[in-house]
C-alpha cells in the first residue's frame, strides 16, 4: 500500500519531518495536541504547495520539488539547532 501512495504522489520526505517541528514549537510538545494538527497541517502544506506550482510553473512540476526547496533549509535549521544544543 505504501508503494501505490509514493507511486501516485511521489516522495514528499520533507513535510512529514517539517510539519511536526513547526507545530511542536509554535503551539505545544503534548502529544495529543501536535499528532492531529500536525496531520492538518502536513494537508494543508500540501495543497498549498500544489497550488502554488500549478500557478506559478508551466506544465506539472512534482509538489515533491517546491516542498523540498522550502522544506530542506528549514530542515537543516533545525538539525544545526539541535546539534548547537548537543554541544
Amino acid at each position: 500500500m505504501t508503494a501505490a501512495c509514493v507511486s501516485v504522489s511521489g516522495i514528499i520526505g520533507f513535510v512529514g519531518l517539517v510539519i511536526p517541528h513547526l507545530v511542536r514549537f509554535s503551539l505545544s510538545a503534548d502529544n495529543r495536541v501536535v499528532i492531529p494538527i500536525s496531520a492538518l497541517s502536513g494537508a494543508l502544506t500540501l495543497m498549498l504547495a500544489d497550488n502554488i506550482t500549478r500557478l506559478l510553473f508551466v506544465g506539472e512540476i512534482p509538489v515533491g520539488v517546491l516542498t523540498t526547496l522550502i522544506g530542506g533549509p528549514f530542515f537543516i535549521y533545525i538539525f544545526m539547532r539541535n546539534n548547537k544544543e548537543i554541544q
